[in-house]
């Protein structure tokens, strides 16, 4: 196999409030052989409320994140899945639309860029499935999870609009025009994120069954965090992250993983708050993916960022 480099788009939560998962993120790349470059010049994606405030100037932002990409001649990862859909579908409007790609580039000029489009941009996860091999990772397997039940929590920005989702990552005969012609044309067990399910997505269990783990099946898997939701409606946020985690508990999931670290946030700092919203003790580890696939892989839970978790796992 052909050596994988990607330039890496970290986003803000990454390198402040979740430093664990950068650490977990280049630890796990680096032994599995994956060529990560920092996009340390790049900045926030906007986060889904620049765009409600001011949309010229989300999509200036994010063109100007993938131009560093492209300066490097590379395709972009994500870690996040907030950053990954508003850089998709800043893409998928620049790459659609030449008046609005030129005026974009008419500010990016101005330091410097051009946003030519010669860069996909895809999440972690879907790199590792697609481009690594599940076959390969579970080759790489020292210290299998088969001990414990392990609940993926998808989130909502990975698997939806499924439509965009399909047309940016499954290959171009199978994604064009998206829609539900696309999974007529393949299985939706697909490796393509594509082509996932956004109402029984498959990703995160097929990576836990590679990991040799026992992937809990559960209602909320696919569900809303909150994260999004908790500046304005607090107690409705509260019941979504709730929701998801006493679901999960209630089918004896001893861990969460998610790709997601607005989704980890929410899962993760605030069990004490929302069990008093549920009514309920809540305790349960949330682990980002990559922390989970670096346990598997035999590496020190600090170089994991473990010790960073508020929900720290006791079993390491």
């Amino acid at each position: 196999m052909a050596e994988l480099k990607y330039a890496l788009y970290t986003g803000c939560t990454a390198r402040e409030s979740t430093p664990e998962l950068l650490m977990s993120t280049l630890a796990v790349a680096k032994k599995l052989g994956i060529e990560l470059v920092l996009l340390d010049e790049a900045s926030c994606c906007g986060a889904s409320h620049l765009q409600d405030f001011d949309d010229f100037l989300s999509l200036v932002l994010n063109a100007r994140n993938i131009c560093y990409a492209e300066k490097q001649n590379l395709n972009m990862v994500t870690i996040c899945n907030t950053c990954q859909l508003n850089t998709v579908m800043t893409k998928e409007r620049l790459d659609t639309d030449e008046n609005l790609k030129s005026q974009v580039n008419e500010k990016l000029a101005e330091v410097g860029l051009e946003y030519k489009g010669t860069s996909s941009v895809r999440h972690f996860l879907y790199a590792i499935i697609d481009d690594y091999g599940l076959d390969k990772l579970a080759e790489q397997v020292v210290k299998p999870l088969d001990d414990f039940n392990i609940a993926a929590f998808y989130g909502c920005h990975n698997i939806r609009p499924s439509h965009l989702h399909r047309k940016h990552n499954a290959p171009q005969d199978i994604g064009e025009g998206g829609g539900e012609e696309a999974f007529e044309k393949e299985p939706l067990m697909s490796k393509y994120n594509g082509g996932e399910d956004p109402y029984n997505p498959s990703s995160l269990d097929r990576i836990i069954d590679a990991l040799k783990g026992k992937s809990v099946d559960y209602e909320s898997k696919n569900k809303c965090c909150g994260f999004h939701a908790d500046l304005q409606a607090p107690h409705t946020a509260h019941k979504l992250t709730g929701t998801a985690l006493l679901d999960a508990i209630d089918n004896d999931a001893d861990m969460m993983v998610t790709p997601c670290p607005l989704c980890h946030l929410n899962m993760d700092v605030k069990q004490n708050a929302v069990a008093k919203e549920m009514g309920r003790d809540i305790k349960l580890p949330i682990l980002h993916l990559p922390q989970l696939i670096g346990l598997a892989l035999g590496i020190d839970p600090k170089e994991l960022g473990l010790q960073h978790n508020v929900s720290e796992p006791e079993f390491v």
